[in-house]
Parts: C-alpha cells; structure tokens; sequence
C-alpha cells in the first residue's frame, strides 16, 4: 500500500441510521485501526434532499439552529435551519417545517396546508444576515405554491374586498390582488439559490397537483381544485409582478414552491447534488487525495439519477481517482454505476438480519467493512 494515503470520505447519511457525518466517522475508525498513517478528509454530502442541512453545516464548520414556526396545519411545530462555516449563507430544508412526515396520514389534505413555516425558516436566515440562501424543497406536505412563504415574508395576498386569504391551496381561488408593499426588503439583497431535482412544471398533466397532489391525501377532485387554483395564482402573478412561471420546469415542485420562490425571490433552481458539491468544496479535496469513498443506505441503478454516490464518483474521475461506495442494501443492476465512474460497491451488511437490526448496527458495520477494505489494499 502506498505510503502516506489520503482517502477522501464524501458519503450520504445511512438514512434512519447514521448522519453523513457518522458515516465519515465510522470509515474513519475502520481505516485506523488498520494504519494510523492513513490521512482521512472528511466531506458529508447529500444530494439536496433530506439531511443536506446537516451534512453541508458539518462540511463546513457552520451551526444548526432550532425554531418554533407555524406547521403544515397550522400548529406549532420545531423546525431547524443551518448558518454555514462562511457565516454568509443560511440553509434550509421546507421538509422541516412544512413536510408530509409532520402531518399524520389521516389529516393529510393539500387544500389546507401551509408552507409559512418554511417562510419563517427564510426569515431567521435572514436576521442573521446571510447574503445567500440554499433551499432545499424535497418532501412537501403543501399544495399553496408558495403562498405561506410569502405571508411569512410580510407579503399579502388580496381578494377582492381587500381581505387576506388564509392557508393553503384551496385560498387561492380568492387571489386577487398581491401587495408587496410589506414584504421583507432583505429578500432583494439576497441570492437565492434551490435544490431540485423535478422539472414538473406549475400546472396541467404533468404539474404539481397532478403528479404529487395524490400522496399529499389529495382525491382527484381536490386535484382539479388545485390545479385550477395554482393556474389562478400564475396569472396574478404575471398579471401584476411580469412575472410568468407557469411553464418554468421545476415551478411544480413542493407544490409550486419552486415557481413561488422564483418569482418572490428570485430563486434559482439548481440540481440538488450539484449545489451540495459546491458548497462542501468536494473538488478541490478531492484532487488532494488518493481514493474516494463514498456511499448511502442503498445503491442500485436508480444511484445514477442524480444520487450522491455518483455525483461524487463523477467529480472524481475528472481526477483519475478510484471510488469504492458502501451501502446498506446492494439492489439490482448496479453494473450500470461501474462505466459511470463508480469503481466497487460493497455492502455494509455482513450477516443476515433484520431491518430493524442493521439500522442500528450501521455504525459497526461501516467501520468493520472500511477495515476490511484497508487490509485487502494492504495486500496490493
């Protein structure tokens, strides 16, 4: 084995079992107690989704914060968001404050839930004057197109006697007017940028409603409500900010949380794996160290669709450096990943066993499976 090894540790978290960050710690204890020479770079990544607050705070020094804010239904709930190690640029997931797990399968209903939490998670960011926002919008329990967000903001949304409309997508068939004259001016000093991985547009077939309304509780006649509804918010919208999102790919996503947040803050959308490579500085470590390992909970040949392993393996092969990715389960057709940059896949599982029991056995079967790694290597 080459002396003085450097091995970059760019996994995804082990979802319901380990952070990205325990990942990288598991690895790191494995390699050790093989060669205490071996140098470890640690970089927890995600692909946009859930626990991309986290791994881009532990990537980078930064801080979490909690907050109490208003819930998909209106109630109290916790939420979280992230200040990075530069001090400048907040992070937040919607999924936290405005998510389907927060809303009990019984209760789900898209025609009264709101993303004004996510829209105080944007506002805490911003007293702590950040000069960058990273939203992540996966995991939505919301239908409004971003509606909460902006009455968060200091927004209003008029109909027509003047009055505010309330929560949720149903409201919106209300809208007449929106008034902005209270609205958060630090939105405007802010560069916006949003992970997401959809180019559902706003409305029609293939549009929010339709395509994710039904696992949100909507029947197909709250569907076509909704649709109308976020058709109705698109055309005020264009009507009195000129602004038209309505056929932008990616406005459908969240619930047109995508098109709300183009069009209220200038949001950029960017794939989800793409940000968090940027902001983790993965390619500049990467041309530090020698081999790659990367990994998540499962891998198959759905990981090339914008999944961490292969974001990672593709930064790494403009390096010629090998990449080797752990995993819980090890599905089907995972011959694919190998001519995408991928080099070995290995499963952390080592004996049979239930789910239940490899989650909470991750850490150890991480660190085991590094260490077996290192020793075969050491054989080379």
């Amino acid at each position: 084995m080459k002396e003085n090894l450097t091995i970059l540790l760019a996994p995804d978290s082990f979802k319901e079992s380990m952070t990205a960050k325990e990942v990288c710690e598991a690895m790191e204890r494995g390699i050790k107690k093989v060669s205490e020479s071996i140098k470890c770079i640690h970089v927890p990544m995600a692909d946009g989704g859930e626990g991309t607050m986290q791994s881009l705070v532990d990537a980078t020094g930064g801080e979490v914060y909690k907050l109490k804010v208003v819930g998909p239904l209106g109630n109290e709930v916790e939420a979280e968001y992230g200040i990075l190690g530069d001090r400048e640029t907040g992070i937040l997931e919607m999924a936290s404050a405005s998510g389907i797990h927060l809303v009990p399968l019984e209760k789900r209903n898209p025609l009264i839930t709101t993303t004004y939490g996510t829209g105080q998670l944007i506002k805490a960011c911003l007293d702590h004057g950040v000069k960058k926002l990273l939203i992540g919008i996966g995991g939505s329990a919301t239908n409004d197109g971003g509606a909460g967000v902006v009455q968060a903001l200091g927004g209003k949304l008029l109909d027509k006697d003047g009055k505010e409309i309330g929560f949720g997508g149903e409201e919106l068939s209300k809208l007449n007017t929106i008034d902005l004259s209270g609205f958060d001016t630090r939105v405007k000093e802010v560069i916006v940028e949003v992970a997401c991985d959809v180019n559902n547009t706003l409305c029609g077939e293939r549009g929010a409603s339709n395509v994710f309304g039904p696992q949100k509780g909507a029947t197909s006649e709250m569907i076509e409500v909704l649709d109308n509804n976020l058709r109705r918010y698109a055309e005020v919208i264009k009507e009195q900010l000129c602004k038209d999102i309505l056929e932008v790919p990616g406005s459908g996503a969240a619930g047109g949380l995508g098109a709300g947040l183009m069009a209220f803050l200038n949001g950029t959308l960017k794939k989800g794996i793409e940000m968090v490579i940027e902001y983790a500085g993965l390619e500049e470590k990467i041309k530090s160290a020698d081999m790659v390992w990367t990994g998540e909970g499962s891998i198959d040949f759905q990981t090339q669709y914008g999944k961490t392993p292969l974001g990672v393996a593709t930064v790494a092969k403009k390096y010629n450096k090998p990449v080797v990715a752990f995993a819980g389960r090890v599905g089907k057709d995972i011959e694919v990943l190998y001519d995408k940059g991928i080099d070995s896949v290995f499963s952390v599982i080592n004996e049979l066993t239930t789910l239940e029991e490899a989650l909470e056995k991750g850490k150890q079967n991480v660190e085991k499976t590094a260490e077996n790694i290192i020793r075969l290597i050491n054989l080379i």
